[in-house]
């Protein structure tokens, strides 16, 4: 048989020393540090998308369920929030369905949109959408028509 050789521990170096693993977490650290902070410079501007998405939406859903429904559907909005309601004829009074806050924008209205179940639509709105990353305005025409424009 042949000699084999058998390596010791002494002679072969095996893992990584903890200076080499410390250099290591440190280089990750530092471009770790540099990632977030340029995720973060980026987060206001989803969130105004996402809110003028869901703004945008939700006067649609609006519309449809009105005409649907043959009720009247209103949309109130505050400064970070807005609220869906539906008439009630019995009673007559509005009632308020759901209301959503909206995170990292402001609002901005001049009415609150009555949805009708003819698809038209009274008290026209201009919706002013903002925060550090911009302007949207949402403008509604009395034919039930949704224009986002970026200011």
């Amino acid at each position: 048989m042949k000699n084999i050789k058998i390596f010791s521990s002494k002679n072969h170096r095996i893992g990584f020393t903890l200076t080499e693993v410390l250099i290591t977490l440190f280089l990750t650290a530092i471009m770790v540090g540099i990632a977030s902070t340029s995720f973060l410079n980026v987060s206001p501007k989803y969130r105004l998308k996402k809110a003028v998405w869901e703004i945008n939406s939700r006067m649609n859903y609006a519309r449809y369920k009105a005409i649907f429904e043959v009720t009247k559907i209103r949309i109130k909005f505050s400064q970070q929030s807005y609220t869906i309601e539906k008439y009630d004829k019995n009673q007559k009074e509005w009632k308020k369905e759901k209301e959503n806050f909206l995170k990292g924008v402001t609002l901005q209205a001049n009415n609150s949109p009555v949805f009708h179940p003819e698809g038209t639509v009274s008290n026209l709105a201009s919706i002013y959408i903002s925060n550090s990353w911009g302007i949207y305005r949402i403008t509604l025409a009395i034919s039930g028509r949704i224009k986002v424009v970026k200011l």
